[in-house]
């Protein structure tokens, strides 16, 4: 099967990148340097890249530009292939993360945790105990991203309860996706939040109170029940 050397696949970026490179660099710390190529440029190439031989280009990436660890995760995320193998290429990606940007478009682009969710699950799982920032990221949120479901929504809460949660973006990731929870699950966002077996850290659930407010799909009358019946609202 054919593909593109990553010479070429430089100059394609080059011919995509824009004005916003030191926008991105700016709201984005911890990455790689930027071209400022829009993340719908990047999809589209990543999806024709998963059409060739995805393979080759998964295991000759440099990946020493943002792009191009973007273009990683994307390519993952597209590729058809069975999932052993996609978890494997996952597996081997993982560790290469360590920015929010391509953290959460690679969950989101996951595509095979649709079709084999119970494989996809129990991958996650044996990063849950993880105390690396974006290992426990990428667990919140591909739980909020392909798990939110009747089938698995009280595996999730009680996942995101237990992650490690002492860095930054891994706690703005589990505040996320209970944010994101309590828009499919109110009911049962509801009663996880007030209850005494909530263990999320204080800045953990204040954050996540906050971004329920802040998404429209929330309704803020959630908000006040819980902190109206929470226990740590409780005046001594």
């Amino acid at each position: 099967m054919a593909h593109r050397e990553i010479k070429e696949i430089r100059e394609e970026l080059k011919k995509l990148s824009g004005n916003n490179a030191e926008l991105y660099d700016k709201l984005n710390p911890t990455a790689k340097p930027s071209a400022g190529v829009r993340v719908p440029d990047l999809r589209k190439l990543a999806k024709e890249l998963a059409k060739e031989d995805y393979k080759w280009f998964l295991e000759n990436n440099p990946m020493d530009t943002f792009e191009l660890e973007m273009l990683q995760g994307l390519v993952i995320g597209y590729a058809k292939d069975d999932v052993k193998t996609i978890l494997a290429y996952l597996k081997k990606f993982i560790p290469h993360v360590h920015d929010w940007a391509v953290n959460d478009i690679t969950c989101q682009t996951f595509q095979i945790a649709r079709k084999y969710p119970e494989d996809a699950y129990k991958f996650f799982m044996k990063y849950k105990d993880s105390k690396k920032e974006f290992e426990v990221r990428v667990v919140a949120v591909m739980l909020m991203s392909h798990f939110l479901t009747e089938e698995y929504i009280d595996r999730v809460l009680k996942v995101l309860d237990g992650l490690y949660a002492e860095e930054y973006y891994a706690k703005m990731g589990i505040a996320w996706a209970v944010a994101t929870a309590a828009a499919k699950f109110p009911e049962k966002v509801y009663s996880y939040m007030i209850s005494t077996e909530n263990h999320l850290s204080d800045w953990t659930f204040q954050k996540s109170l906050q971004k329920m407010r802040e998404s429209y799909r929330v309704d803020n009358t959630l908000v006040d029940k819980i902190k109206a019946e929470c226990h740590r609202f409780d005046k001594a």
